[in-house]
């Protein structure tokens, strides 16, 4: 299911409109920490790519943006594997993520500066998207 761009439009206007309240962003990463470990787990292996702890916060926070998207759109989510994972880690995450759902590709072109940190979140966003119904 390819996401619409009022779909994506409304998870990103009710994240801004959040991020007033500093506890909003810690319980979307642990949120998805939680739910996702094996992707955190990933997430984190990439530290030295990425520059830090603070990047992975980032990631996962744009991870969680990305689930939410889909969640709201009326996906149902289960963990991702690291065979999940492997999947979605073939060829040009940004180009693929483009094909497959051109606005979360906008969404993170529009947000995030670091392209190593866009690749990793488009991974992550493709892994999604080949395991929801």
């Amino acid at each position: 299911m390819k996401l619409t761009k009022d779909q994506v439009m409304a998870v990103v206007t009710e994240a801004s409109q959040k991020m007033s309240d500093p506890n909003y962003s810690a319980v979307m990463v642990g949120g998805f920490v939680q739910s996702q470990t094996p992707v955190a787990q990933f997430i984190s292996a990439h530290e030295s790519d990425l520059g830090g702890a603070e990047a992975i916060i980032n990631v996962i926070f744009h991870c969680a943006l990305v689930a939410t998207c889909f969640q709201k759109a009326g996906s149902r989510l289960r963990e991702l594997s690291y065979e999940d994972l492997d999947a979605a880690a073939r060829g040009d995450s940004l180009k693929r993520l483009d094909e497959a759902q051109p606005m979360v590709h906008e969404f993170l072109a529009a947000n995030i500066e670091h392209e190593e940190t866009r690749k990793l979140v488009a991974l992550i966003a493709l892994a999604i998207d080949q395991i929801v119904p």
